[in-house]
């Protein structure tokens, strides 16, 4: 935006971005992403590294074979750092749900995991929420400032008309 007339998102973090950027959709409306995208990757990630942790306490605290515990655990910590990269992806969120599942039926194994699975999956449910809250707002304001524009520009206009 420029500093005569700053946008209604001026000294929020990403703003400046979001506008320089242009990201309009067909019908010229701007996409308001990433907050939510940004959160669940976050948590995608973390719960990849409690995966990974747990890979060792799958072979040395159950009777799981070692290529199944490897492949248990290693495969979701691929799944979740795969995971946070397609979130733009239409099935993106829905794989996410299912992994918050898997990570608490974990717990049938290692009985820990549900507690680690349950925070991980509270936590999931709380960025989903509150990045679609922010999206939201973040559209509304946008939306509101777009109208004020809207209402200047042809108050302007018909200034010049009477003038001329």
């Amino acid at each position: 935006m420029s500093e005569n007339n700053p946008g209604p998102l001026d000294g929020v973090l990403g703003s400046a971005a979001d506008a320089a950027s242009g990201d309009v959709d067909g019908h010229g409306n701007r996409k308001i992403t990433g907050a939510r995208r940004g959160m669940c990757a976050a948590i995608l990630t973390l719960e990849a590294i409690s995966f990974g942790l747990v890979t060792p306490v799958l072979l040395t605290l159950t009777d799981m074979a070692t290529w199944l515990a490897l492949t248990v655990g290693l495969g979701f910590l691929v799944v979740c750092f795969l995971l946070a990269g397609l979130l733009k992806r239409p099935f993106g969120y829905p794989a996410g749900h299912v992994v918050q599942g898997l990570a608490i039926g974990l717990g049938f194994i290692v009985p820990m995991m549900f507690v680690v699975g349950g925070l991980f999956a509270l936590l999931w449910g709380t960025a989903y929420w509150l990045g679609g809250k922010i999206e939201r707002e973040k559209a509304e304001a946008w939306a509101a400032w777009d109208a004020e524009q809207a209402a200047q520009t042809g108050d302007r206009q018909r200034s010049l008309g009477s003038d001329a």
